[in-house]
C-alpha cells in the first residue's frame, strides 16, 4: 500500500499533471467569465435591437400549454425546447474558441521567435565553401 501511494504521489505531482489542474481551474473561470459576457453584455443589446427578446426565455412549449418565462413553465413541469439558452451557448462556444484561437497563435508565434534565436545562424555559401577549403588545406599539412 505504501508503493501505491508513493508512485499516485510520484504521479501526481508530476508536472504535466499540475499544469493540467491550473488549466482546468483557470479554463472553469475563464468560461464563467465567458458566460457572463454573453448573457449580461452581449445578449441584451441584441435582444434589444430584435424587439426587446430575452433570448434566455426563447422556449416552446413541447405540450401546447403556454407560459410566460422559461422559469414559470419548468416550475409548471412542461417539456420545453430551450432553443434561447442554446444560442447563448453557441455564443459563448464561439467565444472561447475564438480566445483559445488567438492565444494559441500568440503562444506559437512566440515559440516561433524563440526558437529562430536559439537556431545557430545559417552560413553562406561562400563561407561554407572557404571552409571546406581550410580543412582539406589542414588535412594536406599533416
Amino acid at each position: 500500500m505504501k508503493k501505491f501511494l508513493e508512485e499516485f504521489k510520484s504521479f501526481a505531482m508530476r508536472g504535466n499533471v499540475v499544469d493540467l489542474a491550473i488549466g482546468v481551474v483557470i479554463g472553469a473561470s475563464f468560461g464563467k467569465i465567458v458566460t457572463s459576457l454573453v448573457n449580461d453584455i452581449i445578449m441584451p443589446p441584441i435582444g434589444k435591437l430584435l424587439g426587446g427578446v430575452d433570448f434566455a426565455n426563447l422556449f416552446l412549449t413541447l405540450g401546447g400549454d403556454s407560459y410566460d418565462t422559461l422559469a414559470a413553465a419548468q416550475e409548471a413541469g412542461a417539456v420545453t425546447w430551450n432553443y434561447g439558452l442554446f444560442i447563448n451557448t453557441i455564443l459563448n462556444f464561439i467565444i472561447v474558441a475564438f480566445a483559445i484561437f488567438i492565444l494559441i497563435k500568440q503562444m506559437n508565434k512566440l515559440k516561433k521567435k524563440q526558437d529562430e534565436e536559439q537556431a545557430p545562424p545559417k552560413i553562406s555559401k561562400q563561407e561554407e565553401l572557404l571552409t571546406e577549403i581550410r580543412d582539406l588545406l589542414k588535412q594536406k599539412t599533416i
